[in-house]
C-alpha cells in the first residue's frame, strides 16, 4: 500500500502526453467508487484524474427530468450521468486503479449496490451547497461496511466556506472518516483526495494486522 501512494502520487502528476497503454504486465485491479449528491463534481473527478480518456454516460438533461430532479443550487447543470462513468491509474506495472463514479440522482440508486460489489474503498464528494445530498451515500457505504474519504469540492465563489469540522458535525461522521478539501477540476488535488483514501486503506490494513 505504502508503495501504491507514491506510484499513485507520480502517476496521476504526470503530464497527459507522456501517459502510456495499459502495460501487459498488469495482474491486479483495485476498484473504488466516487459516489456523492447530483452535480457534485464526481464526473469532473475521474475525468481529472483519469489516464485514459474516461467513459462517461452523460446525457443532456431535458423537460422530462423536471419535477423529479431537484436541481436547487445547480440549476446551471445540462447534463447528468444515466449509468456510470469510468477511469483508470497505473499505479505501477502490475497494479492498476479503476475509478468508477456513480449517478447522483435518487432514480438511479437502484445502480449503486452493483457499483459497490468488489470495491475496495470509496470517495463521498461533497457540494456544501447541497450537503443532505450525501448522506444516502454515506449510509449504503456504512451498509456494505466500505471504508471511505470524504472530500469537500470547493467551487469557486463558494459563499457557504464551511469548515471541515463543521461538515463533519453536520453529516454525523466520526473521527475516524478522513475529510479533505478539493477541486474536482484540478488534477493534482483530485489526487490528493485518491492518496488519502490509499493512505486510510493502509492504516486500517495496519490496524486489523495488529489486532489479535
Amino acid at each position: 500500500m505504502g508503495s501504491a501512494t507514491s506510484e499513485l502520487s507520480s502517476q496521476t502528476s504526470e503530464p497527459p502526453s507522456r501517459r502510456t497503454p495499459l502495460a501487459d504486465a498488469a495482474e491486479t485491479g483495485l476498484k473504488i467508487v466516487v459516489v456523492g449528491g447530483f452535480g457534485a463534481g464526481k464526473t469532473t473527478l475521474v475525468r481529472s484524474v483519469s489516464e485514459i480518456r474516461p467513459l462517461n454516460t452523460e446525457e443532456l438533461m431535458t423537460q422530462a427530468g423536471q419535477g423529479v430532479d431537484e436541481t436547487a443550487g445547480v440549476e446551471g447543470k445540462t447534463t447528468t450521468t444515466v449509468a456510470f462513468d469510468f477511469g483508470r491509474i497505473s499505479l505501477n506495472e502490475r497494479m492498476v486503479l479503476y475509478l468508477f463514479g456513480a449517478p447522483g440522482q435518487e432514480r438511479f440508486w437502484f445502480l449503486w449496490d452493483r457499483l459497490f460489489s468488489g470495491t475496495l474503498g470509496a470517495v463521498v464528494l461533497v457540494d456544501t451547497r447541497r450537503m443532505e445530498d450525501c448522506w444516502y451515500a454515506i449510509d449504503r457505504l456504512e451498509h456494505h461496511k466500505t471504508p471511505f474519504v470524504v472530500a469537500v469540492n470547493r467551487f469557486d465563489g463558494d459563499e457557504n466556506r464551511f469548515s471541515l469540522e463543521e461538515i463533519r458535525t453536520a453529516l454525523a461522521l466520526g473521527e475516524h472518516v478522513p475529510m479533505v478539501d478539493c477541486d474536482a477540476r484540478v488534477r493534482s488535488s483530485g489526487k490528493e483526495v485518491l492518496i488519502a483514501l490509499v493512505d486510510h486503506l493502509y492504516s486500517m490494513a495496519l490496524s486489523q494486522e495488529s489486532t489479535p
